[in-house]
């Protein structure tokens, strides 16, 4: 059997397992943020486990005590102090939620504690969800003074509905996985020393099944969120631009710099 040999990242790894292939957000020091850096990492990976012949399922999952805090703050500060570094970065976003549901093997996602802000929206573009019931799940861009325009807005609404949607997008409310699982947020919550068997199990089910009517099972039932993001996300990405160049954005930054609560103006 051929070796197909796998790519070096500096924010996010890969491991195979017969025609298993693990991506693991590699900045535990950081409960996985996503910096400038992981960005581009998750691009190039993306791209090279579309197209790798070694594997027929994929699972996500982040190395640590987290799925992903979501935006690293040193990044954020940055972006905040310099909008047009976030313009460019935003678009690797973009194509980050685009080749996501452009890939045509399963991806699980092993939610293995709390997926934030991007971290939620990579775990939510997973096409199962199986967490570890001490989880919590959500997108607060809105604590922070941001649309959540770079994927939450989108794929919320299209896994639970509208009216529970904008509850959590419209207050930042982290769910807990338990109650993610009963409005469909996500597949699974487990006990953590269950995760791995289930994933595991899981995986192994559609390893046995047929390769081709798998794939391309998904990507018929993809083609309606593709034509959605299509229909809504470039708008998503260009309020989120505004908002990162606004006062209550840097209000923000600064409260969290400060660890105080941050006090946003009535325009």
């Amino acid at each position: 059997m051929a070796t197909h040999t796998l790519p070096s990242f500096e924010t996010v790894s890969l491991s195979r397992r017969e025609r298993l292939l693990t991506i693991t957000l590699q900045r535990p020091d950081t409960l996985n943020a996503v910096n400038e850096q992981m960005h581009k990492d998750l691009v190039d990976v993306l791209a090279f486990v579309a197209e790798d012949p070694g594997s027929d399922v994929l699972v996500l999952t982040g190395a640590g005590r987290a799925f992903s805090a979501g935006g690293d703050l040193a990044y954020m500060a940055e972006n905040a102090a310099h909008p047009e570094r976030f313009d460019l970065d935003v678009r690797r976003a973009k194509r980050i939620v685009f080749a996501m549901l452009d890939l045509e093997k399963p991806l699980v996602c092993r939610l293995n504690g709390h997926a934030v802000g991007l971290g939620a929206t990579l775990a939510l573009l997973c096409d199962v969800i199986f967490a570890v019931d001490t989880a919590k799940i959500g997108d607060p861009h809105v604590s922070v003074g941001l649309v959540a325009g770079d994927g939450g807005a989108f794929i919320w609404p299209q896994r639970i509905g509208y009216a529970r949607a904008k509850e959590y997008l419209l207050t930042g409310e982290l769910v807990p996985a338990l109650v993610a699982a009963q409005i469909g947020l996500i597949n699974h919550a487990v006990p953590a020393a269950e995760l791995d068997a289930a994933v595991d199990g899981f995986c192994r089910r559609l390893l046995n099944g047929s390769s081709q009517a798998i794939r391309w099972t998904k990507v018929a039932a993809n083609l309606e969120l593709k034509r959605i993001a299509h229909a809504t996300l470039d708008a998503g990405i260009a309020y989120e631009a505004v908002t990162v160049r606004s006062a209550d954005h840097k209000e923000a930054v600064a409260a969290l710099l400060d660890k105080r609560t941050p006090v946003f103006k009535r325009e």
